[in-house]
């Protein structure tokens, strides 16, 4: 087999693991989270419950790499649940800002209470040095992905 087929082999095989993997991972965090809310939801109140400073929409359609249609819809969600509150920013009022709500950081922690013993479960298996070595890896993969525009 010539490298390159060998290249490519492994490629095909590597990628097809961090899919399957995303897929399980996904349906199992899914299905963990509290009634109602949805892993995109999650990852937005998470987003919202560490940053240091209110995002707009459009600031967090760019973190999550979705359209603005995408996040509103989210946002919609979570301002309906009462997790978020939208509102103009008072510099620009064509913009709004997203800030996380009382409820939205006590919903984020009952998520990540339900979904953390399932991710300690899986790294405590694989082994905490075989996962640190790994996310170098990842992280790179990750970067390149996300800022490499011939890629996306």
């Amino acid at each position: 087999m010539s490298d390159n087929a060998h290249n490519d082999s492994l490629s095909v095989a590597l990628f097809s693991e961090i899919f399957m993997a995303g897929q399980l991972s996904r349906n199992a965090l899914s299905k963990a989270l509290p009634k109602g809310m949805e892993l995109s939801q999650f990852s937005v109140l998470n987003h919202l419950a560490h940053s240091s400073e209110p995002r707009s929409p459009a600031q967090l359609a760019k973190a999550f790499h979705l359209t603005r249609g995408a996040m509103t819809n989210t946002l919609t969600k979570l301002e309906w649940a009462g997790h978020v509150h939208i509102h103009p920013d008072w510099d620009d009022a064509r913009r709004k800002i997203v800030t996380i709500s009382p409820a939205g950081r006590t919903a984020c922690n009952a998520a990540l209470q339900a979904i953390t013993p399932i991710i300690a479960d899986v790294v405590a298996s694989i082994g905490t040095e075989r996962v640190r070595t790994a996310l170098p890896v990842l992280r790179e993969l990750r970067e390149k992905f996300g800022e490499d525009k011939d890629l996306a």
